[in-house]
């Protein structure tokens, strides 16, 4: 059914719809009246008087037109207080302001209807009806009301019934007129220009596509060449026009289907989830957002879940990956390792005399030099090789004993030997600062092969060692660079394990000739990098 329209009615004083005659501008409305039937006039409306004497306006023929005579059909129809023309206002009320729009219903019916009669009419009338949405005597032959109420008592009835609602209304005080808000903030929703009685926002998708069509007109019989039969130009455009502007209204349909299928109103339920997620699935959840428009609450909540799945399960991979890596083995130990990481990289760098470890090495003030007492010296960690030299009748092969005076090396120490039994695999020693002893590791070159000649112009990256590393690569033939790696990954695995590894495992982290690894290990526990296990 297409939406009523009358070009001539007005809404009168007391409420209803008034009919205008179209010649004289009568009011018809509670008279008998002349409705022209034919295509050509709408809604064209005579006085008898004016019928009666053949005067017409704009394209009215009286003499070929066909007219239909309406009467006031002020007789009761399916209750003893409501009549047939009250009935048909009430319907066409209904069709163009829409079911709970009472107020404005009750205007279009008049008679001083109050929003809440008319609501409740309707409700008893049709809602509750045993033959909806018919009403109980909607029979053709039913006309007990009829002989029960006859016209004129129940047209007296109607006329007492308005004489009594206008003096009311007259002694009433003036009702205070309605403003128009400024702007649109419902207190019983939490998204600002949302107006959830009418489910529509105060700024919609393309809010200026009306502005394009608001004052087109089509009349009955344009747009057609009389002569060609063919749609002429002018209504070609406003049919285009007509397609853009239905276009924007199915695209602001699709965004307010998408709005109400996911739930976007309940801003706060859809905040406080947010935020229990973490950072990466939040930008996951946010790349997935696109899709919902092509699947449902439920299906798109099933995809987020998924990718979210997916996206743990790749962490989860990765670290165990990294733990395969630092060769853990089982969950405590990743655990640790984790808690330990975490401490790590919250812990400032470091700068120390190598750059390339600076960040790997773990600041700590220099203790004061003090004399053990005989339990440290029972319980003491195990000195280096270098030391044990002093003690023992005779010297390892591969160190020669070197005193120096010159300022030592950072790697070297001064001791004071001191004779006595080994006790607990320690020696019994005292470290002073009096007498300064240098012991300088020599290399013991491969066998079958010659020392690596090393230059700052023929090699990069010699600048980064010492005397002693850049002698060491040259007995071995090892790059500086290499050398480097190595060192860095040695020393890493070391601060693992307290400062301690082990020889073997030395030999699987290096990747090289096992008698040069051995010889770098060698090398790194002499200079006190590193405690043999």
């Amino acid at each position: 059914m297409g939406v009523i329209k009358r070009k001539n009615i007005v809404k009168g004083n007391e409420g209803g719809l008034k009919y205008i005659c179209d010649v004289c501008s009568a009011d018809i409305t509670s008279t008998v009246r002349i409705r022209c039937a034919h295509s050509a006039c709408t809604e064209y409306d005579l006085c008898v008087p004016c019928f009666s004497k053949g005067e017409s306006s704009r394209d009215h023929e009286p003499r070929t037109h066909p007219f239909s005579v309406i009467e006031q059909q002020s007789i009761p129809m399916y209750t003893r207080d409501w009549g047939a023309d009250e009935e048909l206002l009430l319907l066409e009320g209904l069709e163009v302001y829409g079911i709970g729009s009472w107020s404005d219903v009750a205007d279009h019916v008049g008679g001083f209807r109050t929003k809440e009669e008319v609501c409740e009419h309707y409700i008893k009338t049709y809602i509750e009806s045993s033959k909806f949405p018919l009403p109980e005597n909607a029979a053709l032959q039913d006309l007990s009301l009829v002989e029960e109420v006859p016209r004129e008592t129940f047209q007296a009835c109607k006329k007492r019934r308005i004489e009594e609602r206008k003096e009311v209304a007259k002694s009433a005080p003036p009702a205070t007129p309605k403003q128009k808000p400024t702007a649109s903030v419902p207190a019983c929703h939490e998204v600002q220009g949302y107006m959830p009685g009418r489910l529509e926002f105060e700024a919609e998708f393309c809010n200026e596509a009306e502005e394009a069509v608001q004052h087109m007109q089509f009349d009955p019989g344009d747009g057609i060449n009389p002569r060609t039969g063919e749609l002429e130009p002018e209504m070609e455009l406003k049919m285009l026009v007509m397609n853009i502007y239905n276009a924007r209204l199915t695209a602001r349909a699709d965004r307010k289907k998408v709005i109400f299928e996911h739930d976007l109103l309940s801003y706060r339920r859809n905040n406080n989830n947010d935020k229990k997620r973490t950072k990466e699935e939040r930008d996951l959840h946010n790349k997935a957002k696109p899709f919902a428009r092509m699947m449902n609450r439920q299906d798109f909540e099933g995809v987020t879940a998924n990718l979210e799945y997916e996206h743990n399960l790749r962490q989860a991979i990765a670290q165990l990956q990294d733990w395969r890596q630092m060769r853990i083995g089982d969950l405590k130990t990743g655990e640790k390792y984790e808690q330990e990481k975490q401490i790590r990289s919250q812990r400032p760098a470091p700068t120390g005399a190598f750059d390339r470890i600076g960040g790997v090495r773990i600041s700590k003030p220099t203790p004061p030099v003090e004399t053990p007492s005989a339990t440290t010296a029972l319980t003491a960690p195990e000195i280096p090789e270098r030391l044990k030299s002093n003690i023992t009748p005779h010297v390892n092969s591969s160190v020669a004993q070197v005193p120096t005076s010159s300022v030592s090396e950072p790697h070297d120490a001064f001791i004071t030997p001191t004779k006595g039994p080994l006790t607990n695999g320690n020696t019994n020693v005292s470290a002073t600062p009096a007498s300064q002893i240098k012991y300088k590791y020599s290399v013991p070159s491969l066998n079958g092969t010659t020392p690596l000649k090393l230059s700052n112009e023929s090699t990069t990256d010699l600048h980064l060692l010492t005397k002693e590393e850049a002698d060491l690569c040259s007995a071995l033939r090892l790059m500086p660079k290499p050398y480097l790696v190595i060192k860095e990954g040695l020393i890493r695995e070391a601060m693992k394990s307290g400062g301690g590894l082990k020889r073997k495992l030395a030999k699987e982290v290096c990747k090289i000739d096992p008698s040069k690894s051995t010889r770098i290990f060698d090398f790194f526990v002499h200079s006190g990098w590193i405690q043999k296990v």
